[in-house]
């Protein structure tokens, strides 16, 4: 009679493993991987919607032209996109690893605002996007039209012309107008980058702030030779984050031409070749970012 084998305890932990993550992997298969794959497809057919579902005809190429060529209005979109993604990046980075400075130091009701600021991140959902945006329509309430004007107040032109700031470039005038603009952008979308920082910050051991001030080293000093190398890894983090979360943002004027289409035209064919196009856009940002990074990130040796 043959002995039955006995598994050991990391192979049973292995299989609890694998047991856990069989749901999502079926998940993924039947609801990701086989529609991504039928989107690729779709990209280069001229497809539309009969009684016996999807029929399409092979096209090849001429979504992608059609995208690149022929639709003035995805080439705009895609041009404000990624000028957009240009100018707000550094910002968020800059003010996620400013506000995270401030968050490690020791203060009185640090959690509650740490709380406040990560707060963006739990209700970051569309509609709550659109209200402080102003991006309702006709039927939206009144009090969420005067909650979203208190987003869009031009408080930074207002202090100028307080100071008697005036003659300015129209080109200074325009980008200035466009931060303060934004202001409650950058802020809404730096909350995991914030998170992110806190958790680099926090690794830093106390005795290299100790070495320094023995050493006579400035605040200004410290954070730029010691605290900055540190958090860099975290820094190409954010930074990634940063760009593929402006991509997918809720008012993002790519994918809302790519659902105008979708959606109103039924040009599934189209559509899902702007979006293989925006996806390889993507792809490519992040990786000439990635590889010009690595050579400004300092990894510390063990």
């Amino acid at each position: 009679m043959r002995k039955k084998k006995t598994l050991s305890f990391v192979q049973k932990k292995e299989r609890y493993g694998y047991g856990f993550i069989a749901i999502w992997l079926v998940g993924t298969l039947l609801w990701f991987i086989i529609p991504l794959i039928e989107s690729l497809r779709y990209s280069f057919m001229d497809v539309k919607p009969e009684t016996s579902g999807m029929q399409g005809i092979w096209v090849g190429m001429d979504n992608y032209a059609y995208a690149l060529m022929g639709d003035g209005v995805y080439r705009n979109a895609l041009a404000d996109v990624l000028w957009e993604m240009l100018w707000k990046t550094p910002l968020i980075l800059i003010f996620s690893l400013f506000i995270a400075v401030i968050l490690n130091q020791k203060f009185k009701g640090r959690w509650i605002v740490r709380s406040i600021f990560f707060l963006p991140v739990i209700i970051a959902t569309g509609p709550v996007y659109n209200i402080i945006k102003g991006n309702i329509d006709t039927s939206g309430v009144s009090s969420a039209r005067q909650f979203s004007t208190l987003f869009s107040v031009d408080l930074i032109g207002e202090l100028f012309e307080f100071l008697g700031i005036y003659g300015m470039s129209d080109a200074v005038q325009r980008g200035i107008e466009t931060i303060s603009d934004n202001l409650s952008g950058i802020v809404w979308n730096a909350g995991i980058q914030i998170l992110l920082f806190l958790a680099a910050l926090q690794t830093i051991p106390s005795h290299a702030r100790e070495a320094a001030e023995i050493e006579g080293a400035t605040g200004w000093e410290y954070f730029w030779k010691i605290v900055l190398p540190l958090v860099s890894p975290m820094l190409l983090t954010c930074l990634i984050f940063t760009v593929i979360d402006s991509f997918t943002a809720p008012d993002n004027a790519v994918m809302e031409r790519v659902l105008e289409l979708q959606q109103l035209d039924w040009q599934f064919g189209r559509a899902a070749a702007m979006v293989w196009l925006y996806f390889g856009i993507v792809m490519a940002a992040v990786g000439i970012i990635s590889a010009v990074m690595r050579h400004f990130i300092y990894y510390e040796m063990d």
